[in-house]
């Protein structure tokens, strides 16, 4: 896979060796095939004190569609959208996620926020799941099919085992129930996971390597992932370390994003982050399917430097 996730085309491993695939082959295997792109991104959290969280989703939500191309019609949003607009706030409908950094709140469209951004839904949205949905939010949901791509960026907070909503949480046996049904019914060719959580590594620990599915995560299955960018005039963080580094190293490639690969960005975040935090461990999970060979390579950073704040 290429740049963030290039256009969803993913990256293998055997042997800790990735085997780069094409971004034109992949436009290509996309027109060809009548297949599509979705996203969902995910803000898990509510409160002033958790400003990075929406601010790290509408910073994805526009590399997505402006610098990948991907149609807003295949993205569905989800964050609880009381930031912008919060009493806390003195530039109102503004949030940001770098120092002076552009209203990356415009041009963002919402489709469950409040009340509606629950693991139920998630769930219910992932698997594309019309009915269940129905009366809630915009309704919009992952129609994809067995020639399709799908990307998931969820950022919150997190426990061993389980990824927090602003009234629920979503727990890995769940997510792994889901994913093994979606897998069953043919609802995707390829799924990448990047999760910005402490702790976030515990969702995928027992992937199965038939999945066909790639889970990048801010930590592992024992560490904290940290939040950084203090604005003092807005006294809260405006971004989180981990999902910063791949946005911006993503930011700083384009136009150029076939130039680099998910593999690639994998070392470059890891390095960044790690020159700025203690005790966050990275972790990609690269699921292989190659012939009769089945993999799962597990590659876990350990560096310890200096750090903030847990997220």
């Amino acid at each position: 896979m290429r740049a963030i996730f290039g256009l969803l085309v993913f990256v293998s491993a055997v042997c800790c060796l990735p085997i780069e695939v094409d971004l034109d082959e992949a436009k290509a295997d996309v027109e060809q095939n009548g297949g599509r792109i979705w996203v969902l991104l995910v803000a898990g959290s509510n409160g002033w004190y958790n400003y990075r969280h929406q601010a790290d989703i509408c910073h994805a939500y526009h590399i997505l569609t402006k610098k990948h191309g991907i149609s807003p019609r295949n993205v569905v949003t989800m964050m609880y959208n009381d930031i912008a607009y919060n009493e806390q706030n003195p530039d109102q409908g503004v949030i940001i996620n770098a120092l002076d950094g552009p209203n990356l709140y415009y041009g963002i469209m919402i489709d469950y926020e409040l009340d509606h951004v629950t693991p139920e839904i998630f769930l219910h949205v992932l698997t594309g799941n019309s009915a269940a949905v129905f009366g809630k939010g915009s309704g919009k949901v992952i129609k994809s099919t067995s020639k399709d791509y799908v990307f998931v960026n969820f950022v919150d907070h997190g426990a061993s085992g389980l990824i927090a909503f602003p009234d629920g949480e979503l727990h890995k046996s769940d997510l792994m129930q889901t994913l093994a049904a979606m897998r069953q019914a043919r609802k995707y060719k390829q799924m990448l996971f990047y999760v910005e959580a402490c702790y976030s590594g515990s969702m995928f620990t027992s992937l199965d390597p038939t999945w066909n599915i790639t889970a990048h995560t801010a930590s592992n299955d024992r560490q904290s992932s940290y939040a950084c960018v203090l604005d003092e005039k807005l006294n809260t963080y405006l971004g989180d370390c981990w999902s910063l580094n791949w946005m911006n190293n993503t930011d700083h490639i384009f136009p150029h994003l076939e130039s680099e690969t998910i593999y690639q960005q994998y070392e470059i975040v890891k390095k960044a982050t790690t020159r700025e935090l203690s005790l966050s461990h990275f972790l990609i999970f690269i699921v292989v399917l190659l012939s009769d060979i089945s993999v799962v390579h597990v590659i876990l950073l350990q560096k310890v430097l200096h750090l903030s704040m847990v997220i």
